[in-house]
């Protein structure tokens, strides 16, 4: 069940309009790292989780938060776009490089399709999309996909911060900062929690028998590049984060099969194969014939 209350987390005031910096605000709002993302994401996540306590309560406060940030960067970008010239002349354009400069780097469904609001878009004017939500049940898997959210999104808002000298601007960005530093934070010991706690441990899955996939080549580092530094790493050598098995250094695969002879299609689907056309229109008309699949 979900409540609205009719107030901001934080203060999302810019001091002044800008139609450009509100669609570069897009990005943090509706693309693949943005707070739609994330609100979705830990819904979902949620919504997945099998056991009752901590873990599902965390996935729900936390979500309710990230919704509330959706809806203060719309209330900012709606802000930004308040006041901004709906259009400029041909001869205004020509005569005017900062004019010229704002007409170019607006999205123009901003005004067109929103009335001057924000939209569930990208930078790009591309739709949020679903596609950028990872919740597959595995807590270990979608924790840690997590922190690879917040620190995606953490790094386009620190560049977002150098992209403006507006104050009122900075200060949410600011915040919203802050609030991605205890994110990561929270999502990285909700990792070392899990495993702790043996609930779940690497590899992920971690109850799939051991037994059951290739073990020789489980911690072998194969280098597929000509560039020999690789093997300097913790990877190639020593103990494996797992604690299953240790790392070794292989310049190559360690493994080869011959490939296999050559596929043929069922002839209806037209691909060409290594068999004469002949035989191939004359077997398609057999397999309609006998109404073979």
């Amino acid at each position: 069940m979900f409540f609205h209350k009719q107030e901001l987390q934080f203060t999302s005031t810019p001091d002044k309009p800008d139609a450009v910096y509100a669609r570069k605000l897009q990005e943090v709002l509706g693309g693949q790292y943005g707070e739609i993302t994330v609100a979705m994401q830990y819904g979902f996540q949620a919504w997945n989780v099998h056991i009752p306590g901590k873990y599902k309560d965390l996935l729900y406060g936390i979500g309710a938060e990230e919704f509330g940030h959706v809806e203060m960067l719309a209330t900012m970008i709606a802000q930004l776009l308040e006041k901004a010239p709906v259009g400029a002349t041909e001869d205004a354009v020509q005569s005017d490089p900062t004019i010229a400069a704002i007409v170019g780097g607006t999205d123009v469904q901003h005004a067109i399709v929103a009335g001057a609001g924000a939209r569930p878009v990208d930078s790009n004017g591309n739709p949020w999309s679903g596609s950028y939500v990872t919740a597959s049940g595995n807590l270990l898997a979608d924790f840690t996909s997590n922190a690879n959210a917040e620190m995606q999104g953490r790094l386009q808002v620190a560049r977002l911060y150098h992209m403006t000298e507006d104050k009122g601007v900075r200060d949410l960005l600011s915040f919203l900062l802050a609030r991605d530093t205890m994110h990561q934070n929270q999502w990285t010991a909700a990792v070392r929690e899990l495993q702790e706690e043996g609930k779940e441990t690497m590899p992920v899955p971690s109850n799939f028998p051991l037994a059951k996939e290739h073990r020789e080549v489980s911690y072998q580092y194969q280098n597929f590049s000509d560039g020999p530094a690789a093997a300097d790493g913790s990877w190639a050598s020593g103990p494996a984060p797992d604690g299953h098995g240790d790392f070794s250094y292989h310049d190559g695969p360690t493994t080869s099969a011959p490939m296999p002879e050559p596929t043929r299609p069922d002839p209806r689907l037209y691909g060409t194969t290594d068999m004469p056309n002949p035989i191939e229109k004359v077997a398609g008309t057999v397999k309609d014939a006998f109404h073979k699949q």
